[in-house]
């Protein structure tokens, strides 16, 4: 019962981040209520507002700062811990096999990819041990399809010297299940890179708060 009667901060010291619900974290990032409001109830009334932690970390400025406790401060605020999130899993992906983190890979995909409004193709190049080189967007495309040119895929991994890549692209509409278009170009670019001995190992699908695996699949 204490477990529940702990402050926010009290908890996470106690029991790490991942022992807080959605309002709590929310709560330490915004430090205090508002007039007649404690910082708990405030930030559980924002995300009924929102109706979601993503989409409020998603919204606009304009409709971030319209909000109650909120504003250009908290929304600049909010965008920096966005980005360093995705800065520090950039780095730990270099610092893994992928193979052995698969976690990992995921979750630096989804900070990638999760919040475009469009499709945007990804892809990982690694060197012979699995270890990360770069990784690059590749092809920008519209809301439900991106035109993927598997040459320039080969030509970017023979320039970096690459053994191996993990393809990915995300579906805005925030559902992950594979497209035929999207079998069709992984083949096509399997074929491209098997000329060259160039290992294809995933291409994850990435939507809101799920993904697909191919490899899990056993389609590569």
């Amino acid at each position: 019962m204490r477990h529940n009667n702990m402050m926010p901060r009290e908890k996470l010291l106690k029991f790490g981040a991942q022992s807080l619900a959605d309002h709590e974290l929310l709560a330490i990032f915004l430090r205090t209520g508002i007039k007649g409001i404690p910082v708990l109830t405030l930030s559980q009334m924002l995300l009924n507002d929102f109706g979601s932690l993503y989409h409020m970390i998603n919204a606009s400025h304009q409709v971030f700062c319209q909000k109650k406790g909120l504003g250009t401060t908290k929304y600049t605020q909010l965008q920096a811990v966005i980005e360093l999130s995705k800065r520090y899993l950039k780095f730990k992906m270099t610092e893994n096999n992928v193979l052995t983190s698969p976690t990992l890979t995921h979750h630096y995909l989804a900070s990638q990819l999760a919040n475009k409004d469009r499709e945007v193709f990804l892809v990982i190049f690694l060197d012979n041990q699995n270890h990360v080189i770069c990784s690059e967007e590749m092809f920008v495309g519209t809301y439900n399809c991106v035109e993927v040119h598997p040459r320039e895929i080969v030509r970017k991994a023979l320039k970096c010297n690459a053994a191996a890549i993990i393809l990915a692209h995300n579906h805005p509409s925030g559902v992950a299940e594979p497209s035929q278009a999207d079998r069709k170009v992984t083949q096509q670019i399997e074929e491209a890179c098997n000329l060259l001995d160039i290992r294809i190992l995933d291409h994850f699908v990435i939507g809101k708060g799920e993904y697909v695996s191919f490899a899990e699949r056993g389609w590569i």
